[in-house]
């Protein structure tokens, strides 16, 4: 659950120092906040079929297939990152220009990215032993290295931001600048464990030895659908957002106040589709196809309970445990987003199931299949959006409901998919 949040989380505590700072600063960081989750997402996207190839080496007890797949998924990130850094640097101005009209959001998302954009090299080879950790099934290293890059994270946001602790004052700038620092930390982190992490050691995933292109090529042809649904399902958020944003600054703020709470709460099923990605790719590897079905689930409904049981109390009396977390800043957009957490409830519960059987069904291999089924799914969500909103009907309430519209189609297809058996002619 960790290793999935890692991301999510740095935007979570930016918004909630920036929500002490102003309420532009705040709507500024909920817009900004998604485009980085996209970029994120395609190096996340990239890594999966790292990890379903390890996961599966794993499950075949192959060492050295392992370290290959290892220095492969590496090689690529970093290419990933130079070209996510060069997109940043020259071509985000033209993409925000094209989606935002408040110029306090444009200019304020633009000094967030000016520091931001440096830290795409750590979050991405952080990534990559992310994604090797979970593929073979050992994920202390992940709960320590995201609590060490999630405590830099708060420290030095608050000494970044408001020019404590002897640091300079950057507003959201330093928001930027405090979570570029933490990543290096987790990656530090990461790389302090593998040292003394004896069975890793012995595979030797540094061992020098020639780039396989040819496996990169294999990883990149597995990803690139797994990638376009990132994009596809976070392109299509960074688009909820942007009409949004066209209704006022104050919209934008309420709508991040609901999506901090969105992604606090979704980290569970996150992790538990993660963990069903591994375990579908890991019993595929020995030959243990008629498990897959009855295992995803078992891990849905298990995710379900465990999600139910998080959101309800927060969802139900955000006054009492959303305060503490601002600390008093922007109180009143707790009490107008309220209405708008009792749709989240619905929202969760659809996303729960829909997230783990979309990822078994992508640990299986059928990923052409579930990049049809997002891409369909993105087309008609993004339609109702901007249907909704350009009539007013509902209003905010009513554009977060067609989520649950989204989430019960994937998870329709993505049952129908599993249980048609299109991923038996994987040969991952």
């Amino acid at each position: 659950m960790l290793g999935s949040a890692a991301q999510n989380a740095i935007a979570f505590t930016d918004s909630l120092f920036l929500a002490r700072l102003s309420e532009e600063a705040f709507a500024t960081i909920g817009y900004v906040s998604v485009f980085y989750l996209i970029v994120a997402a395609i190096g996340y996207g990239f890594s999966k079929a790292g990890q379903i190839l390890i996961a599966r080496r794993m499950g075949q007890r192959d060492e050295v297939g392992l370290r290959q797949t290892f220095q492969s998924m590496l090689a690529f990130e970093m290419l990933l990152a130079v070209g996510a850094f060069l997109f940043m640097q020259f071509g985000a101005y033209y993409l925000f220009a094209s989606m935002l009209d408040s110029d306090v959001v444009f200019y304020g998302s633009l000094d967030y990215l000016s520091t931001r954009k440096w830290g795409v090299f750590a979050s991405y080879a952080g990534i990559a032993f992310i994604a090797f950790y979970s593929g073979i099934g050992r994920t202390n290293s992940l709960l320590l290295a995201t609590g060490v890059l999630l405590i830099c994270n708060v420290v030095l946001d608050y000494g970044l931001i408001f020019g404590y602790l002897g640091l300079p004052a950057m507003g959201i700038a330093g928001a930027g600048l405090a979570s570029t620092i933490s990543e290096y930390v987790g990656l530090a982190t990461f790389l302090t464990y593998i040292y003394f992490d004896k069975p890793v050691r012995r595979l030797q995933l540094f061992k020098r030895q020639s780039i396989d292109w040819e496996l990169i090529r294999i990883q990149a042809r597995i990803s690139l659908p797994v990638v376009a649904q990132s994009v596809v399902g976070l392109g299509s958020y960074l688009f909820f957002f942007g009409i949004v944003e066209n209704l006022g600054e104050r919209a934008l703020a309420i709508t991040n106040i609901v999506r901090i709470v969105y992604l606090s709460l979704s980290v569970p099923a996150w992790g538990f589709a993660t963990a069903v990605n591994t375990l579908t790719s890991h019993f595929l590897g020995r030959d243990r196809r008629s498990v897959v079905q009855g295992l995803t689930y078992k891990v849905a409904w298990f995710c379900l309970w465990v999600t139910m049981a998080i959101a309800l109390p927060v969802v139900l009396f955000p006054e009492h445990l959303l305060y503490p977390l601002f600390g008093g800043a922007q109180f009143d957009l707790i009490v107008e987003a309220k209405p708008i957490f009792y749709v989240l409830i619905a929202i969760l519960a659809v996303f729960a199931y829909g997230a783990v059987f979309f990822n078994s069904l992508v640990g299986a291999g059928g990923v052409y299949y579930a990049l049809k089924i997002q891409t369909l799914g993105a087309v008609i969500y993004m339609i109702l959006v901007y249907v909704v909103i350009e009539t007013g009907i509902g209003g905010l309430g009513g554009a977060w409901a067609t989520e649950i519209l989204y989430w019960i189609l994937i998870w329709y297809m993505s049952a129908r998919g599993l249980s048609a058996r299109r991923w038996r002619g994987s040969d991952l």
